[in-house]
């Protein structure tokens, strides 16, 4: 029997156990259908153009607030910047 605690979808970050923001980040990237989801490639590209941006901070975008992996996998994500990175 699983008893671990669930998931908590209204929960501010300051409410979640520190270790756990990035397997919930993780956790909800997992959780959105395949065919949402840009290809490994394109997220990787996406992700190494954000991790060379002023803009990136603790895993947000400074400009939308934003994860950006998860902003990075979704088929409509699109960068904040203007003129937009990716």
């Amino acid at each position: 029997m699983n008893e671990s605690k669930p998931r908590c979808l209204r929960c501010l970050l300051s409410e979640i156990d520190p270790d756990k923001y990035y397997s919930t980040v993780i956790e909800y990237i997992n959780s959105i259908d395949t065919e949402h989801k840009v290809n490994e490639e394109i997220y990787k590209s996406r992700l190494e153009i954000c991790r060379l941006c002023d803009m990136l901070s603790d895993g947000m975008c400074i400009l939308c607030g934003c994860f950006v992996e998860v902003r990075a996998i979704k088929k409509i994500g699109n960068c904040p910047h203007i003129p937009h990175k990716w």
